[in-house]
């Protein structure tokens, strides 16, 4: 059996990621992965709670000062090379994900070897999401369309944080996650545009992306600058600007 980690990236998300580890937890899953939360310098009391699951196993990683969430993904993957994981499962902190679908994205690795699995909202399915706004439906339908054109594959969802990869993709020195403009939104679309790009094996599979009630807040993403940020990077390499 493969060595395998689900990362978790939070920042002050102290009610919504005490679900998430709970639910977690009493998931198959977690019979079979460890469990790591990259905590970016949350202020909210997310900190203690993170610590209060560390009896039950759930390791943490605590950033000094708020770094962003690609920044915290940088963080697991290299932890997670160092300590020979094989597969890294990157969740959302604020309970969107349904964890018994883990192995949705888990199982075209084991079962048929591929590299890197897209979890999608629109894989063949209609009507999900659950409330999410109506002008995050118009980006996330945007988004895998413009990276589609450049990377040069048809795309349902690339913003969609749930997905699964092989570590040994990043001894590939033509992905470089080491760069600083990756800090925040950039690592997931940079990654993903490169594997697909570089012709990894590369598959998209439904899962579901539920949001939270208005009052619990949708994101903490910035409606213009975060939305830059998710797509700077299918600009900036389709282009031939970064690499």
């Amino acid at each position: 059996m493969a060595k395998i980690l689900v990362m978790v990236p939070a920042f002050n998300e102290h009610v919504k990621l005490k679900n998430t580890i709970d639910r977690f937890l009493k998931s198959s899953t977690a019979q079979i992965a460890d469990y790591l939360i990259v905590d970016d310098c949350s202020t909210d009391g997310t900190t203690a709670l993170i610590k209060s699951y560390e009896v039950r196993g759930v390791k943490t990683i605590r950033h000094e000062k708020r770094s962003g969430v690609g920044s915290g993904i940088r963080s697991a993957i290299t932890y997670a090379r160092h300590k020979g994981y094989e597969i890294l499962i990157v969740m959302a902190g604020n309970d969107k994900d349904n964890p018994d679908e883990i192995p949705h994205v888990l199982d075209p690795i084991l079962k048929d070897g591929y590299d890197f699995v897209q979890g999608s909202r629109y894989k063949g399915k209609v009507g999900t999401g659950g409330d999410m706004p109506f002008y995050r439906k118009l980006a996330t339908r945007m988004h895998p369309f413009l990276m589609g054109l450049f990377a040069g594959r048809h795309l349902t969802d690339s913003t969609n944080g749930f997905r699964a990869f092989r570590l040994s993709i990043f001894n590939d020195s033509r992905i470089n996650i080491d760069q600083d403009w990756l800090n925040a939104y950039e690592l997931e679309p940079y990654i993903l545009f490169k594997v697909i790009r570089l012709g990894y094996k590369f598959t998209e599979v439904f899962v579901t992306k539920v949001y939270p009630s208005k009052k619990l807040g949708y994101t903490k993403m910035a409606p213009v600058t975060g939305w830059w940020s998710i797509l700077k990077p299918v600009f900036y390499l389709g282009l031939g600007i970064k690499k």
